[in-house]
């Protein structure tokens, strides 16, 4: 790992709450801190109403306190030292302290031309200006959190160079990574996670926010899923670089810790699973949720039933309950008291608690400066990222990108799976399922259940039995041995004894089709389910066909291998698991 120290930001003597200001011409808080060996500048009295702040006593101890830019204000300088009566040039605070003390003084007399004053914000613009530097979507360790980084929190940052640079913003679709280590490295981990992991991929989320932002999905990956991991260049402590040799048939979560392997590893091996290009990863370990849940003041979850975890500690009456701390680690870790005890069913809690932490970010976390800057300092402190979004200011501009989501417009499913007939303590991908699923994802569609329309609907058309569906398949651009490796999927996974191989097609074509006659409809509804085609793909004649006349598939150039759909669902696949982080009601069970 090649990580940055983490550092500290305040004041000894001052309450960091307290040197957030509101600046009024930028309509933005900044951070101000007094010069060291200075005394914190005091207020004076105010000499007129209608002014803002008098100015400054004379011989008041000390000048205006520094000003540190947001990065929304990158490129201003401070200006120079004070002048004679302790005022600023323009720009400093005291100057227009001084400004307004003189205005005021000029309306006593008579009216003054000057600009009229912005009105006052109302709370819920307010929160919007506090949250100007939102990462909305970070979600770690059997935990969630939205972190939000000023400049002032970069030090609190650690990365790790996994050797692909993305940019911080992307004009497409994101997928970011989201890690959460079972190392026992680090402060108040020690006592969770197996004594002596090296720190595996315990909890792993892939978001996907949609290239128009107005969505997101976040995709679980059970950790005990077998899978392939490909081999993973990574870079040393000593700056070398050094290839971990991929493994086959191995749990998902030994692509992190095992063998050496960095996030990069996790990152490589879930586009190899998925087909989706991973632009950014976050990590964090067993402290996050405990500190994060405690920066929010607690995250309420819902039990349908008494819980009694004695390997995760958790005791909960059934019911509505807040948790933060030990409590809320203990609710995302518990998986002995609910459903079959499974790894899957702790994903169901981790999701439960994940949903309401985003809830809560996105509203009461956020009611002042104060709260905005012990939650930036909870999760800043417990977050790794990679080199690409490694800095504040690039978190910042990530952030920003990413916060247009609706709440309503997020959901959590779990990439499905299946028993493992080799191993009862492992779980296999389900291709049946997951392979719609990541097409759905791959093609930037919204993971919801699509809405009924007001108007009429045509009446579904009945479905032929397998045994009577006849059709003549040909190759119009697929991969070489398409129409053979088809007809072999038709006639043993599906029993389409009626399917051919009618050889290659008299042309190319950019996309598959099926030609069939109006009394052959029955016999396209079943292979059109079978191969996944969409509705552009059926081509229907006008007149009947013959008895014993086979309908005609031709693969075009979209076909990929028989049983993967040729166009991405719209609706969620069925049997995928998923909720929607603005769901209030789940419930433990």
């Amino acid at each position: 790992m090649d990580a940055q120290g983490r550092g500290r930001a305040g004041d000894n003597n001052v309450d960091p709450a307290d040197q957030w200001v509101f600046d009024p011409n930028t309509g933005n808080y900044e951070l101000r801190l007094d010069h060291a060996g200075q005394a914190p500048a005091q207020p004076s009295d105010r000499k007129a109403p209608g002014t803002r702040r008098a100015a400054r006593k004379p011989g008041s101890e000390g000048g205006d306190t520094d000003t540190r830019p947001l990065p929304t204000q990158r490129g201003r300088r401070d200006e120079g030292a004070g002048s004679e009566d302790g005022e600023r040039p323009s720009g400093g605070r005291a100057a227009r302290r001084a400004a307004g003390n003189r205005t005021a003084a000029a309306t006593a007399s008579g009216p003054v031309g000057r600009r009229k004053p912005k009105p006052k914000a109302s709370g819920k613009k307010k929160a919007l200006y506090w949250t100007a530097g939102v990462v909305s979507f970070v979600l770690v360790a059997g935990c969630g959190a939205a972190y939000f980084v000023y400049q002032q929190l970069d030090g609190n940052i650690s990365k790790v160079d996994v050797g692909v640079e993305n940019e911080a913003v992307s004009s497409g679709p994101v997928n970011v990574l989201i890690i959460g280590t079972d190392a026992r490295d680090g402060k108040g981990n020690s006592g969770y996670g197996d004594a002596g992991s090296v720190g595996h991929a315990d909890t792993t989320i892939l978001m996907h926010i949609s290239k128009d932002r107005t969505n997101a999905t976040a995709l679980s990956i059970p950790r005990d899923m077998i899978t392939n991991i490909p081999n993973c260049p990574t870079k040393q402590k000593d700056g070398s670089k050094k290839t971990i040799p991929g493994e086959n048939q191995v749990r998902f979560n030994t692509s992190l810790g095992q063998e050496g392997r960095d996030p990069g590893c996790t990152w490589r091996t879930v586009e190899q699973m998925t087909g989706l290009k991973v632009n950014h990863f976050m990590m964090a370990d067993f402290n996050a949720v405990k500190e994060l849940s405690t920066a929010v003041d607690g995250v309420e979850v819902c039990a349908a039933k008494d819980l009694n975890d004695p390997k995760s500690h958790l005791k909960l009456k059934a019911g509505r309950h807040i948790v933060k701390g030990e409590q809320a680690l203990a609710f995302v870790r518990t998986r002995h008291a609910i459903g079959f005890g499974s790894d899957l069913d702790r994903i169901k809690m981790q999701q439960q608690f994940l949903s309401s932490l985003i809830r809560k970010l996105k509203s009461s976390a956020f009611s002042s400066p104060g709260k905005l800057y012990d939650v930036s300092q909870a999760a800043t402190k417990a977050l790794t990222v990679d080199t690409g979004i490694g800095t504040a200011g690039k978190l910042l501009d990530f952030g920003n990108d990413l916060k247009k989501v609706d709440l309503n417009k997020i959901t959590f499913a779990t990439v499905p799976v299946l028993d493992n007939p080799k191993d009862a303590a492992t779980v296999i991908l389900d291709k049946a399922k997951a392979d719609p699923l990541f097409a759905m994802v791959r093609a930037d569609h919204a993971l919801a259940k699509g809405k009924k329309g007001k108007g009429k609907k045509s009446a579904p058309v009945q479905k032929a039995p397998p045994e009577q569906v006849r059709v003549d398949v040909t190759n119009g651009g697929g991969p070489i041995g398409s129409a053979q490796e088809t007809v072999d999927w038709l006639q043993n996974s599906k029993a389409a004894k009626l399917s051919t191989n009618a050889g290659n097609a008299p042309a190319k074509l950019a996309a598959t089709r099926l030609e069939y006659a109006p009394n052959q409809a029955d016999q396209a509804a079943t292979l059109a389910d079978w191969m996944g085609l969409p509705k552009s793909a059926l081509k229907k004649s006008a007149q009947n066909a013959g008895a014993r006349q086979p309908m005609k598939l031709i693969l075009g150039k979209d076909f990929k291998a028989p049983g993967s759909p040729i166009e991405a669902p719209t609706e969620t696949p069925d049997g995928v698991q998923n909720v929607n982080a603005d769901d209030k009601n789940i419930c433990a069970k």
